[in-house]
């Protein structure tokens, strides 16, 4: 559970993290359209295998020796490596089964919603890196701004989504623009609009409706802007908090083995 209290720890924590790193690489190219050869596939699936062992030994034995079994059970990341080595067991066991081979598995939309969710072992590395467990308790504790965040964005998008739609299309000016021709179509728009992303896939024509753009860009870069000083406070005051945190149960580790 702290990979910094001692060298062992150190240790296992790099294994880990390497075989996070090389499950990652294996599940992106296992999408890829040569990955359906025999002699890809094959090397792949062991590869995965050990990936996986290493996963559920991990998991056994922190299980074994936490003190509290039901916080262990409890802990958000632990559920995380649950719900992530699950799936490959699964799949093992309808081929015991079924006799089906693992690609016919894989077919199933199921079976490859259940196989994607491997893509949360790199939830992992939180235990590894102060600055992802920094990440989890700043949105844990400003989940009100977040929310506050959600609903700014929600009722700018309803107005502007609506008055865009009425503007580009609604309205028999002549010109219609096609792009709009609903609220919900429009809405995309103010979300890569209020974001200042601007993808380009569409824009409004007419001069009412490009004035209206002009003022939901500035709309959205003061509405994100709001929250997000309250967020950046709290970030830095977690950060200081689990470095605090860190230091003293290292100290604590030392003491410990010195006595």
């Amino acid at each position: 559970e702290e990979p910094t209290s001692s060298l062992a720890a150190q240790v296992l924590a790099t294994v880990s993290i390497l075989f996070v790193i090389v499950s990652m690489v294996v599940l992106c190219a296992s999408t890829l359209p040569e990955y359906t050869a025999e002699s890809v596939r094959e090397p792949s699936g062991i590869i995965e295998a050990i990936c996986i062992g290493w996963f559920t030994a991990e998991c056994i034995v922190r299980f074994i020796v936490s003190k509290n079994k039901c916080e262990f059970v409890r802990r958000p990341l632990n559920i995380i490596d649950l719900l992530a080595i699950t799936p490959y067991y699964i799949s093992v066991l309808m081929t015991v089964f079924t006799g089906e081979n693992s690609q016919l598995q894989r077919a199933g939309v199921t079976l490859r919603v259940l196989r994607m969710m491997r893509i949360f072992w790199v939830i992992k590395l939180a235990r590894h890196f102060i600055g992802l467990q920094t990440l989890g308790l700043t949105l844990k504790r400003c989940y009100r701004e977040m929310v506050m965040l959600l609903v700014f964005i929600c009722v700018a998008m309803a107005i502007f989504s609506a008055l865009s739609q009425l503007l580009e299309n609604g309205l028999d000016l002549g010109t219609k623009n096609k792009d709009y021709a609903s609220i919900p179509a429009a809405c995309w728009w103010v979300i890569i609009s209020m974001t200042t992303v601007g993808y380009g896939d569409m824009c409004p024509i007419t001069v009412p409706g490009r004035i209206l753009g002009g003022i939901c860009v500035v709309s959205g870069i003061v509405l994100l802007a709001l929250p997000i000083t309250f967020i950046y406070h709290s970030f830095v005051q977690c950060y200081h908090e689990l470095k605090f945190r860190s230091a003293r149960y290292s100290r604590s580790l030392s003491a410990e083995f010195l006595n």
